[in-house]
């Protein structure tokens, strides 16, 4: 059982493919990113379902990973073309927010030789994500040399991870590398992805006027 006895626990699972958002516990009902008066980002229109233990948590997962955009590259036979957003949410029980984990699957970046053979549907897909890789990649750069505008608003990604990497908030990434020496120019440019985020700072908080 993993609800205390004040505490309610909802979960929302969805993708961004190719710049839009779709819930992923819903029918993939395309959901819109939209920030606050406090500059807070809420995806309005997603499903929040609430669970009660770890095997109605575990369900919600599968069927929203079923969910997911997948395709065929030169590279991988099976390959996600979405980057994916779980969050598990603490609630009190008059709804007050208790807490949050966001739980991320980025898609892979991909190099040129690996569509270079796929149809143009998998080539914009591509693009898509390595643009959006790219915004990433500026947000942690600019919040690693501690500037104090952070480019959130590069990509629908960086638009709705803003509050894991602002405010009261603790990032962890999990780097996946292949072995294989065809794989050496993306496992390196992961090592430095991975580098820069381990020792990230929250932005410096705005002087209020």
């Amino acid at each position: 059982h993993i609800v205390g006895k004040d505490i309610t626990i909802h979960v929302s699972f969805f993708e961004i493919y190719c710049g839009k958002l779709f819930d992923l516990l819903n029918e993939r009902q395309q959901v819109f990113a939209r920030e606050d008066g406090e500059q807070k980002v809420h995806i309005r229109g997603l499903l929040e379902q609430q669970v009660t233990d770890i095997t109605a948590l575990m369900t919600a997962m599968e069927a929203g990973n079923a969910q997911r955009s997948m395709g065929e590259t030169g590279a991988n036979a099976q390959s996600s073309r979405s980057h994916a957003i779980m969050n598990i949410i603490l609630r009190h029980q008059d709804s007050r927010p208790a807490g949050k984990f966001t739980f991320i699957d980025l898609a892979g970046s991909e190099r040129g030789a690996d569509t270079k053979d796929s149809d143009p549907k998998t080539r914009m897909e591509g693009a898509e994500i390595n643009k959006s890789l790219l915004a990433l990649k500026e947000c942690i750069r600019a919040l690693d040399i501690g500037k104090s505008h952070i480019p959130f608003r590069g990509s629908k990604l960086t638009e709705v991870l803003k509050d894991s990497f602002t405010g009261n908030s603790r990032t962890v990434m999990i780097a996946a590398i292949g072995p294989s020496s065809g794989a050496s120019e993306h496992t390196l440019n992961t090592l430095r992805y991975a580098d820069r985020v381990k020792d990230l700072k929250p932005p410096p908080p705005k002087e209020k006027e």
